[in-house]
């Protein structure tokens, strides 16, 4: 095989080869010359395995596969369906006996009677081993020499530190002056705006800036490259960008000179001695290659403190060191001063600003209780009759004022007091309903005035003292009340709350529990096991109306209840669950205040709820509130509750025990605002310090943000221009559904209307579609808010009387329209199954998702 004859051949000449580098090592290594008979001695093994590691591995590899089998064929081996492994193994063994090469030999022929050849080889050799152990030497000591330079630069640097900022000091002021001088100004863009054209505003004005970073921030008008977040952009440059540029080429320029002056004599010697040449700008420039701009880095950072005038007065100062050194030192002392003046003015400011706020919030918020009084609290669970005992004591007395959190509970005692014989009059926001005789009122909780006294105030729902916009109502209340007994009605986690605003009052406690007890089912609630008298609760008037329309087509007859009904359709609903003209009611988390129904079993159909940000798990405290309305004495003696799912987790929410009330809400009050206009007479200032009050202890601020975002829209108008700062309030404060854009627009037209002293304009009333009639009755209930205040109560009543109607049209449209209701894809619009679990169908839901995907 000629190819296995060429690659033994190959073989060969590379182990001759590699004995004659083992023998030029050997001879190089050596002082003297050595005998061919010492080499052959020592090295003998080598000489002898170098050829059949050589040749094994070359014919192994070299060789393919089908040779190697035609060449075992040959031999007479079997290699069909062999293993390649073992083909491989067999031929390797064949070769190591294939016309083996006898280096030995070839060696001790070349050299044994050839002494000529023998010294020859070993002078080259030893020649060739000396000057290559040179080489290593001075490769070595050029890395040590560079090492050591590299060091000895970086100690010269930081030694050096004063010195180096002082030239580029100024550097910067000559710099500087220059640019502001030659250079245009341009109109601040993004600098990654590229598409904006730029704006030249004319030249550079000195006093325009005090520190060199307000300067650094302005454009150049160049564009150049940059890396962000990993990517290589384009941008316009800023002066930072071109002055750090600039120092680095400037230190280019300094540091190898103030270097080479300052390196040790040793330094300079060793290297001479070793390279016979002495140390260059260049090499020092290349060492220190890395260092430039991390030095720069730092110079920059630190001139960006310094004063625009400061530098530009180094213009022309020769550069001297020591009287560099004065400047800069006076300079410094002269800046730390301003700052100082700059920080002691802050905290000037701050201070008086504080004894400010001080004056104008600091005592509101303490409660002052009349020690007179007699309170009385019924503390205790859901449905387990507080109300109903502290009305008793109420309607006992000469006169009363009842205080509710909603105004349908309002309506309700108002309604429950005249049908029992207790006359009584009911004041909202919205209405009021004057009963002859009366000297007993219910109202919501906003319309407690401190100044008007009773014999016996009702308080209910204290535990809304938490809330973080109405819980100041509950605060004036309690603290402020002024009768000969108070009674406060909460659950068990107001009491301690409730007992510290109280302080050493004369307080009587009445503990409630319940009676009848609550019971939930172990299994997971499905629609179809609606039985009468269950009450469904979801969390959004679009899905009471959905799960309302669903079981009205599985024939099953249905009230309803959801946040923005009027109270007056929400009246006639629970009634007609009570009245046995419904059997099932679907709600919202309103049914959990107030309302006592006769309901079997409470059914969470959702466990979460949208709290104005995110959707949440329900507190323990809701779920206590909402799950306290299943059972009735005498009718269900066990409330019977069930979820649609997590049974486990809710479970251990109903069951845990309530956590404390610890904070109560503050909001403005009259008091506050004429002390405010001591100092200031705008309300954007008032919101801005609202925002810094750090209000006491126990307490959070009301956030006032549907209060700021109209003052936004009217902020510089005729309306604020012309009305004081506490009626402004009053208006801005008035409560209505701010989210409403007709509502605002309304708003905005009577507040003009008043002004003008003409007539106010007249709500809009719509009544094509549900949503049309609900948004008429918070229109007219807008209106009255208006009215009311003006005091125009003729007026008032027949906007009442119409709004009652509009209630009347919610509800006979609850009956029609629910049951035509279908449940739509908000996307698409087509229709869905009931039992779709999201408000987009399949379909929708999969190209939105390979959407996101591919962007």
């Amino acid at each position: 095989m000629k190819l296995i004859e060429q690659i033994h051949k190959d073989a060969i000449n590379h182990t001759k080869t590699k004995i004659m580098e083992d023998l030029n090592l050997y001879l190089g290594k050596s002082e003297e010359i050595p005998l061919i008979e010492d080499y052959l001695s020592e090295r003998r093994h080598y000489i002898e395995q170098i050829w059949v590691n050589v040749w094994l591995n070359k014919a192994t590899n070299n060789i393919s596969k089908q040779e190697k089998i035609h060449y075992l064929n040959e031999k007479g081996f079997e290699t069909e369906n062999v293993a390649r492994k073992l083909i491989n193994h067999t031929f390797r063994n064949e070769m190591r006996t294939y016309h083996p090469f006898n280096s030995y030999a070839w060696i001790n022929e070349k050299y044994r009677n050839a002494n000529e050849n023998w010294r020859n080889q070993y002078e080259n050799a030893r020649i060739d081993f000396l000057r290559k152990e040179k080489e290593e030497f001075l490769r070595k000591e050029m890395y040590r020499l560079q090492d050591m330079l590299e060091e000895t630069a970086i100690e010269i640097i930081e030694k050096n530190e004063e010195l180096l900022y002082l030239h580029i000091r100024q550097f910067t002021g000559i710099q500087l002056a220059s640019d502001m001088k030659s250079r245009t100004r341009y109109a601040p863009v993004d600098t990654f705006a590229l598409e904006e054209r730029l704006e030249e505003i004319g030249a550079f004005e000195k006093d325009a800036f005090l520190t060199v970073s307000s300067f650094f921030n302005e454009l150049t008008g160049d564009i150049h490259k940059t890396i962000h977040e990993g990517r290589n952009y384009f941008e316009y440059e800023t002066y930072y960008d071109r002055y750090e540029r600039l120092i680095a080429e400037y230190l280019i320029e300094i540091l190898p000179k103030i270097v080479i002056e300052q390196l040790p004599e040793t330094i300079n010697d060793d290297y001479k001695r070793v390279f016979s040449e002495s140390i260059s700008k260049s090499m020092i420039e290349r060492i220190l290659d890395f260092e430039y701009g991390f030095v720069a880095n730092d110079l920059i950072e630190i001139i960006q403190e310094e004063y625009v005038s400061d530098l530009l007065k180094l213009s022309t100062i020769p550069f001297d060191f020591k009287e560099h050194r004065y400047l800069y030192e006076e300079a410094l002392a002269d800046r730390e001063r301003k700052i100082a003046e700059e920080h002691a003015e802050i905290e000037r400011k701050k201070a008086a600003e504080q004894r400010m706020l001080d004056d104008i919030f600091g005592q509101e918020y303490r409660p002052a209780v009349e020690r007179n009084i007699r309170y009385t609290l019924h503390i205790g669970e859901t449905n387990t009759g507080k109300t109903h005992h502290a009305l008793e004591r109420m309607k006992a007395a000469d006169s009363g004022l009842y205080l509710a959190p909603l105004r349908l509970l309002a309506l309700e005692v108002y309604d429950k007091l005249n049908q029992e014989g207790t006359p009584c009059s009911l004041k909202t926001g919205e209405e009021e309903k004057l009963v002859s005789s009366a000297n007993h009122i219910s109202c919501t909780v906003e319309m407690f005035h401190e100044k008007e006294i009773y014999d016996c105030i009702v308080i209910d729902e204290a535990q809304m003292l938490n809330d973080k916009d109405r819980g100041f109502s509950w605060y004036k209340a309690i603290t402020k009340a002024h009768a000969k007994e108070v009674h406060i009605i909460g659950s068990w986690s107001a009491k301690e709350m409730i007992l510290q605003l109280l302080g050493e009052a004369d307080i009587e406690i009445f503990e409630y529990n319940r009676d009848i007890p609550l019971e939930v089912e172990k299994k997971e609630f499905k629609i179809n096991q609606v039985k009468k008298g269950d009450a469904l609760i979801c969390f959004s008037r679009k899905r009471v109306l959905e799960t309302a329309s669903r079981l009205e087509n599985a024939r099953y007859s249905v009230s309803m209840i959801y946040g923005s009904m009027p109270p007056e359709t929400r009246k006639k609903q629970v009634q007609r669950f009570i009245n046995g003209e419904t059997s099932v009611i679907v709600s919202t988390d309103a049914i959990g205040m107030g309302l006592n129904l006769p309901i079997r079993r409470i059914v969470f159909l959702e466990n979460e709820k949208f709290d104005g940000t995110k959707r949440r798990l329900l507190t323990s405290q809701e779920v206590k509130q909402i799950a306290g309305r299943a059972g009735r004495k005498g009718i269900y003696d066990v409330g019977k509750v069930a979820f649609i799912s997590d049974i486990r987790t809710m479970k251990r929410l109903l069951d845990a025990e309530d956590r404390p009330v610890q904070t109560f809400s503050v909001a403005p009050t009259n008091t506050i605002f004429e002390r405010f206009q001591k100092y200031y007479h705008d309300l954007g200032t008032f919101f801005e310090l609202w925002e810094k009050f750090e209000s006491p202890n126990g307490t959070k601020k009301a956030t006032l943000s549907e209060e700021r975002e109209l003052y936004n829209r009217i902020r510089g108008t005729e309306i604020e221009a012309r009305l004081s700062i506490t009626d402004l309030y009053g208006f801005l404060h008035l409560p209505f559904a701010k989210k409403e854009a007709d509502l605002i627009w309304q708003w905005e037209q009577t507040m003009y209307a008043i002004l003008n002293n003409t007539e106010l304009p007249e709500p809009r009333i719509k009544k094509r579609t549900l949503e049309e009639l609900e948004l008429s009755y918070k229109a007219i209930g807008l209106h009255l808010l208006f009215l009311y205040r003006l005091d125009q109560r003729v007026e008032a009543l027949y906007w009442e009387r119409l709004r009652e109607e509009i209630s009347d049209h919610v509800h006979e449209r609850l009956k029609t329209d629910v049951k035509n209701m279908t449940k739509k894809c908000r996307r698409c619009g087509e229709k869905l199954p009931w039992e779709h679990e999201f408000q987009i169908c399949d379909n929708c839901h999969y190209s939105q998702s390979r959407r996101r995907y591919w962007e």
